[in-house]
Order: structure tokens, then sequence, then C-alpha cells
């Protein structure tokens, strides 16, 4: 694709490897450099660093082969250049020939198309692959014409769709400030729910539980003192301290996990070889230990303003060390590091006992077939609707004494 205005040239290219790590870190939200001090009480700017969108986390995933043509999700990142040729926004996206690895469900809508005699696959993503958090996808420079080059992306994707023939463009996971220059441009709007830990300023997590009702108060303090029997400890490694051995043993843990629950695990051990290599500040692994040997881990990436938690395994079963590893040492390191929320994955009631709250997520939807189009919207009206009650409810479910609970748990 290519797209020529007197103002921009929207192209697409094949792969990270043609866009400079350097050019790409201008881009808002993709480096810590991007992010200045006013960005980062401002969550909705799109600018305060977010690690999976950027150049390294991306470009760690085409290089380890876990994003690749063979996998079913081939790059064609949409790209925005100045007459001068500067890099003035991108989109990361992928065609996709299925529906796996992306935690917004689309598989109904492909099912029903197709029953119809449509064509679903491929598509267009627009996504970090394999990660349910929230970031920017209509990445641009910050500052005046910001918006009209987000909307020169969203376009971008839709033009795309159509010069390949694809059935639509799913961009998940979107900011809630985007969604305005995804719906200006056909897109549809789409919500979900996640839960997230909001640090309101605590100083330490007894000051968070002295937010709680009293009975999840010493609920939660059993939890933790039982989760470290056994003789187990717990810690964090960061930076120089993850090792190839390290890595070794953190994927074994990947694996068993990611076997069970999807049948096959989506990221190869390279891959967590060349974010150790590229981005080991912005990874940290919460590792448990017992008898001279780690037997459970959870690795999370440290963003500009979050810790976003993402895979977690182990080769021995404790009671409540899932909870410990992946939950409440998040919080305990989100608090210590002054970071302003943990994102904590995709789904899963059961963090809100955990002091997690009711968050929703945002997704955009662009699909080209007019039936396939209005069936969508419809569905998307319910769904929408029902989203925002269920966060009602479970919100007047917290484990937060009354008048305590965080002024906003739902972050967009």
């Amino acid at each position: 694709m290519s797209t020529d205005t007197p103002e921009h040239t929207l192209s697409t290219v094949e792969g990270m490897e043609a866009v400079a790590a350097e050019e790409w870190s201008r881009l808002g939200g993709a480096s810590r450099g991007s992010q200045t001090e006013s960005d980062a009480s401002d969550p909705d700017s799109g600018t305060v660093y977010n690690p999976f969108v950027s150049h390294a986390f991306l470009s760690s995933l085409e290089a380890s082969g876990s994003v690749s043509a063979e996998t079913g999700w081939l790059p064609r990142h949409i790209v925005l250049r100045a007459p001068d040729g500067a890099l003035e926004g991108a989109m990361p996206a992928y065609v996709k020939s299925h529906s796996m690895g992306e935690y917004v469900f689309d598989h109904a809508w492909a099912d029903a198309f197709e029953r119809a005699g449509g064509r679903y696959y491929p598509k267009l993503q627009c996504s970090a692959p394999f990660t349910p958090a929230t970031g920017p996808r209509l990445m641009v420079l910050p500052g005046p014409g910001a918006d009209t080059r987000r909307r020169a992306l969203a376009a971008g994707g839709r033009s795309l769709c159509t010069q390949l023939g694809l059935s639509s463009v799913h961009a998940t996971f979107v900011p809630e400030a985007e969604i305005p220059a995804f719906e200006a441009e056909g897109y549809l709007h789409r919500t979900d729910q996640q839960f997230h830990f909001q640090n309101t300023g605590y100083e330490d997590y007894d000051d968070f539980l002295g937010t709680l009702a009293s009975r999840k108060r010493k609920q939660l303090k059993k939890e933790r003192k039982a989760a470290l029997e056994n003789g187990i400890s717990i810690e964090w490694l960061t930076g120089r301290d993850l090792t190839e051995t390290v890595w070794d043993i953190f994927y074994q843990f990947y694996i068993d996990t990611g076997g069970r629950k999807w049948g096959r695990p989506y990221l190869t051990r390279r891959f967590f070889s060349l974010i150790g290599e590229r981005m080991a500040e912005d990874v940290l692994l919460v590792m448990a230990r017992r008898d001279g040997r780690y037997v459970a881990g959870a690795i999370n990436f440290i963003g500009g303003d979050c810790l976003y938690g993402r895979h977690w395994g182990c080769v021995e079963d404790h009671p409540f060390l899932h909870f410990e590893v992946c939950y409440h040492q998040a919080i305990d390191f989100a608090i210590a590091r002054g970071l302003a929320r943990v994102e904590a994955g995709a789904q899963g009631e059961h963090k809100l006992a955990r002091g997690y709250l009711p968050a929703t997520t945002h997704s955009a939807h662009y699909i080209d077939h007019p039936g396939l189009r209005r069936a969508v919207a419809d569905y998307l009206d319910s769904e929408r609707r029902d989203v925002a009650h269920f966060g009602q409810v479970l919100s007047e479910h917290g484990p937060f004494r009354k008048g305590s609970r965080p002024a906003n748990g739902d972050d967009g």
C-alpha cells in the first residue's frame, strides 16, 4: 500500500527491520524518552511508555519467529511519513489467517460469515501480538496535528483492507482516547472487561490492606502466609539478573502452562533471549524458590506508569502460590516503584478479591461487508451495555471498605 497526499505518505513495511529503532522511538508511547512530565500525569495522552509497542518488543517477536507467516501473523505495519521522509506515525499491523493470540474474540463472527458463504480470513490485526494490554495503536508524533495523523493511520488500515481483499480490520486493546479517530474512519467500537490494581499512593502493602474490609484483609494476610509455607521464598529479577540460565528455567514454566492452556505456546525460546538483550530493564521476573531451585515464576513488563503481568508457570503446585507470584507481588512492586496501576492480563473475576478492580478495555473494528457490518454493529450495541452493567455489579462486590475504594477503577 502506498497513498500520497501533499501532507504525508502512507505505506506498509514487511517487518520492524524496515524502520530504524531511533525513529520509531520518537512516536508517542514507544520509548521512555518520548514521555514528558505532563504525559506521565495524563494516561489518555498515548505518550506514556508502553513496552509492547516498543521497537525492541515488536522486533523481538519477529526475529525470534514468534510472529511470522508460518505462525499466521504476517507483519504489514502501516507507516506515515512527512514529505521529507521523517516518520510521523505508525500502526503495528498483521495479516492474520486465524483469530488466535488476540484475546478479543471474533470466532463467532468468522463462523457466521463463513456459514453464509463469506471468507473471513485473512483479516488485518492491529495490536501487540499475544498481549492483552491496552497501548497506543495509532502511534504518532505528539504535538500539533496528532489527531490528523491518527485519523490518517486509521484510514490506512481501512485502505489496506480493501487493497488486499481482506474481510476486516481489528484494532484491539486501544486507548479510549483513540476510539474517536477510529470511529471517524468507519470503525465500530467494542468494549470488554479486565481487572486492574489502582495505586492511589500507598506507602506499602499494609497501607493498601488498610483500605479493605476487615474480613477481606484477614483473608489476604492468611493467603500470603500460606503461599510461602514449605520453605518458599520470592525473588525479583530484572536487568542483569536475567541470565540465559534464568531464561531456560522460566521458559520451562511457560511451556508447561502454555501447553496445558492452549496447546502450543506462542513464544519461542529465542524471544526471551532477545528481550533479555534489548529491554532487560523493562522486564521483571517474579520467581519462587524452594530447596535451592526455582519452582514457579511470572513475567511482567514495566511501563512508564504501569506494571503489566503476563505469563506464569510452575513445576510444583503449592496452595495460593499463583496468587502470590502473579498478583500480590505485582502490587508490592508497583507500590515500591511508584507505578500507578497493575494490569494483570485478561479476564479473571478472582482478581477482584485481591484488590484488582473492573476496568473497561476498548477495541475498534472495520467490517468491509455491509451485511456482516450491520449484524456486528447490532451485537456490539448490546454487548457494550452488558459490559458496563457487569462492571458496575462487580465494583459493588469489591473488597474495599465503604468510602475507601479508589476513585476510579476503570482507567479505560
